[in-house]
């Protein structure tokens, strides 16, 4: 084919609409859809712990500017493993970790090692999902077929956990992936309850299927950082039991992202932890993903690694850290609530209390893309055409302007396309 013969493809929606978002001059718009946290003011917040950090790697004169290994920085791959898994039961089963550009990397560099040596036959995605992970599997495993398993049950705003067992069940066999959110799912803020996810890790340990947990907001989903973890060191725990001798899966990964929890957007830090199972030889798995970055990216960068290790190596930074999480959380919460309270005011909108029962950043709106096309065009509102709306771009001074907004499309559009 000729250079000149190339289709265009459409562009990425997210970062499109926080184009056209950027572009639009409006004085009340408001922006939806990027997943980053704001402010009460609309801003970027550099968290306090961060700031400190900063400050004090910039005060140490040794810190210089040289390659890292291929793996990464063996400091901050040690806080990050311990974060995700906890410190505890460290011989239980063995961790390659690795150092990769955010939770994209991690999860490209999983998709392209299991399709080289695990070979799995499919991956099952939720539906819906963070629009990245079909893209990452087409391009890093495109002999992988990726298949969906439900996820959103659309006219109760819920999980819809049979949908998900039953096609698990019915559709997937040993060795295939199935992606999972470790919390706050993206884009629908629903997850499992406890239960749930003890059904599921029985379900994978007795059909072996290989579990990748995406971990992009622990901490941020609740503000407590174990709780956020809990889903992936269960499933470790129950897939990897001490002294066992039963045959399960082959490992777990998790694509682990500091992105939301440390506010490091634009620095791009991250980590892929490969669980193995019991007696499974380290050297095969970490020389085969050194020679996956290798062939990439060389060898990942310095900086916000650094940030990330130094809180969470220091006492005082860690508890710095602890509140930052809690100040972003406990926004979100207060936003949510204060946005449920503002549509709810207006008659014949419904119940709106899935926004309250969800965590995380995002929400399902259940609005339609007719609604969210006239959000956009009359109210200067950017949320995306799936309804998936980021909590983070509301405050106490633009909440009830999004309500009453919210309440004219329904109003305007006719409330049965609401759902």
């Amino acid at each position: 084919m000729r250079l000149a013969d190339i289709p265009e493809v459409p562009r990425d929606e997210v970062f499109a609409l926080t184009a056209d978002f950027k572009a639009d001059d409006h004085p009340n718009k408001v922006s939806l859809g990027a997943g980053v946290y704001r402010d009460e003011n609309s801003q970027p917040w550099v968290l306090p712990s961060v700031k400190a950090a900063r400050e004090a790697l910039n005060k140490n004169r040794d810190w210089n500017h040289e390659y890292l290994p291929i793996h990464g920085l063996d400091d901050f791959l040690d806080v990050a493993r311990d974060l995700i898994l906890g410190r505890e039961d460290t011989s239980q089963s063995p961790v390659v970790s690795i150092q990769t550009i955010s939770g994209t990397g991690a999860n490209h560099l999983g998709a392209a090692f299991l399709a080289q040596r695990l070979k799995p036959r499919h991956v099952f995605i939720s539906s819906p999902t963070w629009g990245n992970h079909h893209l990452i599997w087409e391009f890093a495993a495109p002999d992988v077929v990726q298949k969906t398993y439900p996820y959103y049950h659309a006219p109760t705003r819920s999980l819809d956990f049979e949908g998900m067992m039953s096609t698990l069940e019915a559709e997937a066999v040993e060795d295939d992936v199935v992606i999972l959110h470790a919390c706050a799912h993206n884009p629908t803020g629903i997850d499992p309850t406890r239960e749930q996810w003890e059904a599921l890790a029985e379900l994978f340990k007795r059909k072996k299927l290989f579990a990748f947990f995406d971990s992009a907001y622990q901490g941020f989903a609740t503000g407590d950082v174990d709780a956020d973890a809990w889903a992936v060191r269960h499933f470790r725990h129950v897939l990897f039991p001490r002294d066992s001798t039963a045959e399960g899966p082959q490992g777990l990964c998790i694509a682990q992202s500091f992105s939301k929890n440390f506010g490091l957007y634009g620095e791009r830090v991250g980590a892929l932890h490969l669980v193995l199972a019991p007696g499974t030889p380290e050297p095969g798995p970490r020389t085969q993903l050194l020679r996956l970055v290798r062939g990439e990216i060389s060898n990942p960068p310095t900086f916000g690694g650094r940030i990330v290790q130094t809180i969470l190596s220091d006492p005082r930074l860690r508890a710095m850290w602890d509140r930052d999480l809690q100040t972003m959380s406990s926004r979100i919460k207060r936003m949510r609530s204060l946005l449920r309270q503002e549509i709810e005011k207006h008659p014949g909108v419904g119940d709106w209390s899935h926004l309250e029962s969800e965590i995380g950043m995002f929400t399902f709106t259940g609005l339609s893309p007719a609604h969210v096309l006239r959000l956009r065009k009359v109210h200067h509102i950017y949320l995306m055409m799936s309804g998936r709306a980021s909590i983070s771009g509301l405050n106490e001074k633009n909440v009830t302007y999004v309500a009453d907004a919210i309440f004219e499309v329904i109003k305007h559009e006719g409330s049965r396309q609401y759902s």
